[in-house]
């Protein structure tokens, strides 16, 4: 038998769950705690969250604040907020992550992979040589910093831009 020692980890076992919510893109931005919440940046339509199932470090939701399932139902207004969230994220990526590159996409319907019936893009930075093994052979996936450090990470560098 192989171990794989990620002495890390046990900070994440032991951290306090975040409560469920039925509502979550709709919920966390109410709470009025965007640490606790993952939220990075907010714009006056939409706002930035660390995606907490993240492929990579740094995956951000571009997520609009009304309850949408389809970028159709946007407003004009909406649309460009959102755009330019998703833009200003890939600048907070950038500055604080420094990626080679950024895949921005969205998963419209559950047939594409949405999981959660709200809109919402996503900003997935990417480095020369990030896949490895364990993903294809291991179905394993492995995150190299934590949740709250990329908050803090990406936070530092939203709050600049104000």
């Amino acid at each position: 038998m192989e171990h794989l020692h990620a002495y890390w980890r046990m900070e994440y076992i032991e951290a306090p769950r975040f409560p469920a919510v039925k509502r979550p893109f709709t919920e966390l931005p109410a709470l009025g705690d965007d640490r606790s919440a993952l939220i990075v940046y907010r714009s006056p339509l939409s706002y930035l969250m660390l995606n907490r199932f993240p492929y990579n470090p740094g995956h951000l939701l571009a997520i609009p604040f009304r309850e949408v399932t389809d970028i159709e139902e946007l407003t004009p207004a909406e649309s460009a907020d959102l755009f330019a969230t998703i833009v200003t994220g890939k600048r907070i990526l950038r500055a604080a992550m420094k990626p080679d590159g950024v895949n921005v996409g969205f998963n419209l319907g559950s047939a594409a992979g949405g999981s959660i019936a709200h809109l919402h893009g996503h900003l997935v930075p990417r480095w020369n040589g990030d896949n490895n093994f364990m993903p294809v052979l291991g179905q394993t996936r492995i995150l190299p910093q934590s949740l709250d450090a990329t908050w803090e990470r990406l936070s530092a560098e939203a709050s600049k831009l104000h």
